[in-house]
C-alpha cells in the first residue's frame, strides 16, 4: 500500500474532501484497533451503523421514485436484494475496498479483507463517512453511481417485464415461465387475481393485480428484482 493510501482512495472513487482521519476510522476493523491500543470507538463500527441508516434512505427513495407501479411488498424485496452482505460486499470487491482494510494480525491472516461480512460493514462505514464530509447528496451521488439497483420500472418497462423475463431464462436455456393463478378474491367487479411465476419447480416470483394480466406482470416484475436469489439455483433444462 502506498505511503498515503487515503489520497489515493480519495482519488481512485472521486470521494468529496473528507478528512483522512474520518476516512481511515471508515477501514479500522475492531481486531485492529484492539490491537493498537486505540479507543473502541475509534473502529468503524459507528460509522458503519450511520452508513446503513443512509443507505437505507438513498435505495428506498430511489425505489420508491423510480419504480411508480411497484407495490409496498415488491419494493421492500427490492431494497432487501440490494442491500444484503453479499450484495454489498461484491461493490465492495467491485472497488478494491478490501486492500485498504485495517485489520488485526489473526484477522488478517484468516482472510479477512475478503470476508463477505467485514467487506459489507466497510462500505456502509464508507457511505457514513461521505455523509458526514459531504452530507447527504455526496452520500447519494456515491451510492448511485457505485451500487446496482434494479432497472426502472415506468409504465412501458413495466408492463414489458414477461418479456424480459422470457428472454432471461430463454437465454439460460429454460423453457418459457409458466404463471399460476393461486387466489381470486373481492367481488366480480373488483376482483384481484394473485400470480406466482415457475420455471419447473422453482418458484421465482410473485405478484397481485386487478387482472389476471396485471399480476403476471407484478410477478414477472418480482422474479427480475430478485434474480441474483435464485438464478443461480437455476439449471438448464433439455
Amino acid at each position: 500500500m502506498s505511503r498515503n493510501p487515503w489520497r489515493k482512495l480519495r482519488a481512485e472513487l472521486s470521494l468529496p474532501p473528507l478528512p483522512e482521519p474520518l476516512l481511515q476510522q471508515a477501514f479500522q476493523h475492531g481486531s485492529y484497533v484492539r490491537e493498537q491500543g486505540l479507543e473502541p470507538l475509534a473502529s468503524n463500527q459507528r460509522l458503519e451503523f450511520l452508513g446503513d441508516a443512509v443507505l437505507d434512505l438513498i435505495v428506498a427513495d430511489h425505489l420508491f421514485r423510480h419504480h411508480p407501479e411497484a407495490s409496498e411488498g415488491l419494493l421492500t424485496r427490492q431494497k432487501a436484494s440490494v442491500v444484503r452482505a453479499d450484495a454489498l460486499a461484491a461493490t465492495a470487491r467491485a472497488l478494491g475496498l478490501g486492500q485498504y482494510l485495517l485489520l488485526g494480525h489473526g484477522e488478517a491472516a484468516t482472510g479477512g479483507r475478503d470476508k463477505t461480512s467485514l467487506l459489507a460493514e466497510t462500505l456502509e462505514a464508507l457511505i457514513g463517512a461521505i455523509y458526514l464530509a459531504g452530507g447527504f447528496e455526496a452520500a447519494r451521488e456515491f451510492v448511485l453511481k457505485h451500487i446496482p439497483l434494479p432497472v426502472a420500472t415506468g409504465p412501458r418497462a413495466h408492463m414489458d417485464s414477461k418479456s424480459h423475463l422470457q428472454e432471461l431464462l430463454q437465454a439460460h436455456g429454460r423453457r418459457p415461465p409458466c404463471y399460476r393463478i393461486v387466489d381470486t378474491s373481492g367481488p366480480p367487479h373488483a376482483t384481484t387475481f394473485r400470480t406466482e411465476v415457475w420455471s419447473g419447480d422453482l418458484l421465482l416470483g410473485r405478484g397481485t393485480g386487478r387482472s389476471k394480466r396485471e399480476s403476471e406482470q407484478q410477478a414477472a416484475a418480482e422474479a427480475l428484482a430478485t434474480v441474483d436469489q435464485w438464478l443461480p439455483k437455476l439449471g438448464r433444462e433439455g
